[in-house]
């Protein structure tokens, strides 16, 4: 029997850090060599970073990548190695190098480069034409990355025909809720419609608004999950591979022989490389057995709010942060990500109570603060509130009190937090959620000031499930208070005041932008949906119109399908209203 032992390294890199990175993919190499791999896989661009957007512009860049690359080589003896790179050759592409034993033996270039949601692959790289098979330690392996495996005809069904009997998939895929799912299933599809193992090799980490969640995954020739790495973790996954099961799998299968092989042809040339030739192996290290369980949908979207928000700050060079606590559910869930995150010692709350804050609301932000075990800091902005009143009153005389009034008190919040980041180099994490960016729910120079939003992505209705989750699951237990989640939301900007009094509640105002924002339905299909036309009508209006509040927002984690920012690119200047 023909054993392959396959290592697959979800790892996480910063984009830009070639020599990071390549330290970290020799270590990773160095550890699956350890453990007797044959191959050891690596995440797409994973030298470069992922996405390294105009960097690619950079032609020193290219070649500083491929310098880096060669130190990769030169430090795979005794094993192979697929690692993700940036080769350039008449045009950029994004590539797959194969190592082997201290050398270059082949270059894989992507062939389907996706131009949709959060990518713009086209926008940069050349696709490419070959698929290649390399015949490393006697068993052929065809290596192609990320949205090539998405297609049922594309380069895998070429290498199964060129004798593959391995599919290494390297990947740069982002996380959104529901994703691993998906991917489990289109996977298991791949392997059992070509009869052969499939690889799936994904990254780790935050790179600005995009988290990815690792979750590598091996598939048998019968499209069996035989393997599977953890969420949001950095670790080396190791599994061994009967070869020569998959002959016997294709014997009995003769689906492959009524392929038209002119098909394949015109989807990309098959080639055939020999690598090295197989030879018997003494005794390996014995490989851990193990299957972690898949996360439920709440942890899933929290480790990935934890992951985003820690790599962001890090990433950026940042130690500390700060930000407003208010003992509202945005800014008590928001600290306590920040807290699981970063650490306690390494988040700063500020109080900024007004003439209209509720003693609750402070007492809620001491007690929470007390849990976590923060510093707060309260600032009363009451002077500051009452002297922009009185330099105003001259230009408002005539009006009536209204909005811009309450603002005020949001904008000096905002502008105390940005002078408290200036003089001790603490980042500002800005605290909406994605219902409230939606319909313009926020106040530009105010409360959306910051560097970065944790909860940009996260709807309010799901704000308060990772809240009653995290007291639930997270340690210790029942961090936020009771009295944050039972209370009406509110901004506390006039007496009295209750958001939901003055909006569509958010149980009926969520699953209404979910239609509009992330799957564009249109105003027919919303009402088909079961709707309230008032309802339908009033959030169109209230999301078309607060397009240049999105745009001047910070930074968030995306954690839905589809995102303000990368993926939701919506004209600022735009008179197109659905009626």
């Amino acid at each position: 029997m023909r054993t392959f032992r396959l290592a697959m390294a979800q790892i996480n890199p910063t984009v830009g850090d070639l020599e990071g990175n390549a330290a970290k993919i020799i270590a990773y190499l160095e550890e699956a060599r350890s453990l007797g791999a044959d191959l050891v896989a690596f995440p797409e661009l994973a030298l470069p970073g992922y996405p390294p957007e105009d960097l690619l512009f950079k032609p020193q860049f290219i070649a500083d990548n491929r310098r880096f690359l060669e130190r990769i080589a030169a430090a795979s003896k005794g094993i192979a190695a697929v690692v993700g790179f940036v080769d350039a050759d008449d045009d950029i592409y994004n590539a797959a190098a194969v190592l082997c034993d201290g050398r270059l033996a082949g270059v894989y270039h992507k062939m389907y480069l996706p131009n949709y949601g959060v990518f713009d692959e086209d926008r940069y790289f050349k696709a490419g034409r070959l698929c290649p098979v390399y015949v490393i330690n006697g068993v052929g392996v065809g290596v192609n990355i990320c949205e090539d495996i998405w297609y049922a005809l594309g380069p895998a069904a070429v290498q199964r025909d060129a004798g593959a009997e391995v599919i290494v998939n390297i990947n740069g895929s982002p996380f959104h809720a529901g994703k691993r799912a998906f991917r489990q299933r289109m996977l298991a599809t791949r392997a059992q419609d070509n009869g052969v193992f499939v690889s799936y090799t994904n990254m780790v980490g935050g790179q600005d608004e995009l988290v990815f969640d690792g979750g590598s995954m091996l598939f048998d020739h019968n499209g069996e999950l035989i393997a599977l790495g953890r969420q949001f973790q950095e670790e080396l996954v190791v599994a061994d591979l009967n070869a020569d099961a998959v002959l016997g799998a294709r014997l009995r299968d003769p689906r492959a022989r009524k392929e038209n092989p002119d098909i394949l042809r015109q989807i990309g040339e098959a080639v055939r490389i020999p690598v090295s030739d197989y030879a018997e192996r003494g005794p390996r290290p014995p490989l851990e057995r193990r299957q972690p369980q898949p996360l439920s949908p709440e942890a899933e979207v929290y480790q990935a709010l934890v992951l985003g928000t820690r790599d962001y700050v890090r990433k950026s060079g940042f130690r500390k942060v700060l930000l407003g606590l208010s003992g509202g559910i945005d800014s008590s869930v928001t600290a306590v990500i920040a807290v699981d995150a970063l650490g306690k010692e390494n988040v700063v709350g500020v109080s900024m109570p007004s003439r209209y804050s509720s003693e609750g609301s402070v007492v809620d932000a001491k007690l929470l603060a007390e849990r976590l075990g923060i510093e707060l800091r309260a600032i009363a902005i009451e002077p500051a509130h009452r002297a922009y009143l009185e330099m105003l009153a001259p230009h408002f005389q005539g009006q009536q009190p209204g909005v811009a009034e309450e603002n005020v008190q949001a904008r000096i919040r905002g502008n105390l937090l940005m002078a408290l980041s200036n003089k001790l180099g603490w980042l500002v994490l800005s605290t909406g959620n994605k219902s409230e960016l939606s319909v313009g729910y926020s106040t530009l120079y105010g409360d959306m000031a910051g560097g970065f939003a944790v909860l940009k992505d996260v709807p309010k209705t799901l704000v308060y499930r990772l809240a009653r989750w995290r007291n639930a699951h997270g340690a210790p237990r029942s961090i936020i208070p009771e009295a944050v989640l039972d209370k009406p939301p509110s901004p506390e900007l006039r007496a009295g005041q209750k958001t939901e009094e003055e909006r569509i509640p958010y149980r009926l105002m969520d699953p209404i932008l979910k239609a509009y924002v992330e799957e564009d339905r249109t105003y027919e299909e919303m009402l088909a949906m079961g709707f309230d036309p008032a309802h339908v009508q009033q959030v169109i209006r209230w999301v078309d119109a607060n397009e240049y509040k999105r745009r001047q927002a910070a930074p968030g984690i995306k954690i839905t399908p589809r995102n303000f920012g990368r993926d939701r690119r919506m004209p600022i200047v735009n008179r197109y209203r659905q009626t």
